[in-house]
């Protein structure tokens, strides 16, 4: 198993991207904190784990919040004694071109998906030297490589390429390694909504991939696997792209 005694602690891991990721790592030994705001889902997601054999909790955390993390990483480590483990996988997407963009949207977006990650890691840090090392794997997006119609969302993906690089190198003596994963369109309950839910939608977005075809939730999971594990023991401040050649254009 690729995390056998690890412990990890996924963001916005009760539905879509963040709960498969939490199922693949539960199937790799690893026992799972998840934290979302949705409770009940979170709680679905939870019994799913516990009776096919994993091991995981779900703890109620709004990324916006630092007390809350706080509750997270201490919850983790009471019940599995460390924590070595962090996916920052909660974000929220609007789309919305510079004009159209409010300043209450700005700092919604901003919030949760920039500032959520900041305190996300800043909490985890202290426990991760504890365990004398882990990994930061935050999930931004193509978005946050090159431009496109996206504004706050834009803003917010790139704002987390940065940081990830930044805690990179501030914490790699320690042997805590921060990594980014982008993905391209990704079919999840954040972008249903958004364009894949006509069938004109879900063409359009699959017609931009040179793959020509949507992504899946299980196509970002093994990428974030893999750097959560000692597979990815040599790489920090990467990008990993997943994004059925998107950008590649």
């Amino acid at each position: 198993m690729r995390l056998q005694g690890k412990v990890a602690l996924i963001s916005g891991g009760a539905r879509g991207m963040g709960a498969t990721e939490a199922k693949m790592f539960a199937r790799e030994g690893a026992k799972v904190v998840i934290g979302d705001v949705l409770e009940e889902e979170g709680r679905k997601t939870e019994a799913e784990i516990n009776e096919t054999g994993g091991e995981c909790i779900f703890v109620r955390l709004d990324v916006t919040d630092e007390s809350q993390w706080l509750n997270a990483v201490s919850e983790a480590e009471s019940r599995y004694g460390k924590l070595d483990i962090l996916v920052n996988n909660a974000g929220i997407a609007r789309i919305s071109n510079v004009e159209e963009t409010s300043e209450s949207e700005w700092d919604l977006v901003m919030g949760i998906n920039a500032k959520g990650v900041f305190l996300g890691t800043k909490a985890v840090i202290p426990a991760m030297r504890r365990s004398g090392g882990g990994s930061i794997v935050n999930i931004s997006s193509i978005a946050g490589l090159v431009g496109g119609k996206t504004t706050a969302y834009a803003a917010s993906k790139g704002a987390v390429r940065l940081l990830t690089k930044s805690t990179a190198i501030q914490y790699a003596a320690e042997g805590i390694r921060a990594n980014s994963v982008h993905p391209g369109v990704i079919e999840s309950p954040m972008t249903l909504p958004l364009y894949l839910d006509t069938m004109e939608g879900r063409e359009q977005a699959a017609a931009r991939h040179p793959m020509a075809r949507i992504g899946q939730p299980e196509d970002i999971s093994y990428g974030v696997l893999f750097l959560a594990s000692d597979e990815s023991s040599f790489m920090t401040g990467s990008e990993l792209v997943i994004d059925g050649g998107l950008t590649a254009q």
